[in-house]
């Protein structure tokens, strides 16, 4: 059965998708702009979208500039930095005080040899506020080799809940995306679900549907691999939601720190 927090989102995602006469539609728009403070100076006019949810999955007007060297990793969207670090073996931090393993957090269809690579890794948690720009990009030049769909809860992704909801990672819907370098390194980019459509749009596999009636864990394999560029657009969430990375060691050094206000494109690591 599904739960309280899916159904309640699905609900919300029927009122976001909706065509409203146009009068209450701009009502509708401009009162969430200025409810959630959106800044608006590199979109369209809020009124110019036909839904509530079209506003949520905006494109950027003008793109933005990003470090094109190839030791350069740049975020792949508008964030809030929750937590970062090193994996502890395989343990990485929620938020201060909460903990959560690596391994449940990935799946049983990651295999344990990849798995084993991210000991000792390094790990950013990226958390999307409501006003933040929903749509997310590709860090760095890589070949995806697997996308896993592993259907699950929708609990807020805030700061509140996560300092009061123990593995809350581990039981929100999420999308896990291994993602191989040039040099055979592996990292993951995982997008985790949230209350409020919990809809993930992931742009190389359409197949992926979340927040639906699946219920079974969805094994997507690519053998030949599919090659993204570094800024190409990978999705977006509609609502705001997070993103976790987890890189196997000696492969990134941060150049963030928890705490910090982060924006797509900016470069947040180097490769080593």
């Amino acid at each position: 059965m599904r739960h309280l927090t899916s159904l309640f989102s699905q609900g919300f995602g029927k009122f976001a998708n909706a065509h409203f006469p146009t009068p209450v539609q701009n009502l509708i728009n401009k009162g969430y702009v200025n409810l959630m403070g959106l800044d608006m100076r590199e979109f369209r006019d809020p009124t110019t979208y036909e839904t509530l949810n079209a506003l949520f999955t905006r494109h950027l007007e003008t793109p933005r500039a990003f470090s094109e060297a190839a030791e350069d990793f740049i975020s792949p969207c508008d964030a809030f930095i929750t937590e970062c670090g090193r994996i502890h073996e395989n343990i990485a931090m929620q938020i201060k005080g909460m903990h959560y393993d690596v391994n449940d957090f990935l799946g049983d269809r990651i295999s344990e040899e990849n798995k084993e690579k991210l000991l000792d890794g390094e790990y950013i948690n990226c958390y999307l506020s409501p006003k933040d720009y929903h749509r997310y990009h590709i860090p760095c030049d890589l070949t995806v080799k697997k996308a896993v769909h592993i259907p699950g809860k929708l609990y807020p992704v805030n700061i509140p809940y996560l300092n009061k909801q123990p593995n809350l990672f581990i039981e929100n819907e999420r999308v896990v995306i291994e993602c191989e370098l040039e040099n055979g390194k592996i990292f993951y980019m995982v997008l985790v679900g949230a209350l409020n459509v919990g809809v993930m749009q992931v742009t190389f596999e359409p197949k992926i549907k979340t927040n639906s009636s699946v219920t079974e864990v969805t094994e997507y394999v690519y053998e030949e691999g599919i090659k993204l560029s570094k800024n190409d657009d990978l999705g977006c969430f509609e609502m705001g939601s997070t993103i976790i990375i987890l890189a196997e060691q000696e492969t990134l050094e941060r150049t963030i720190e928890q705490g910090e206000k982060i924006s797509y494109a900016q470069t947040i690591a180097k490769f080593k």
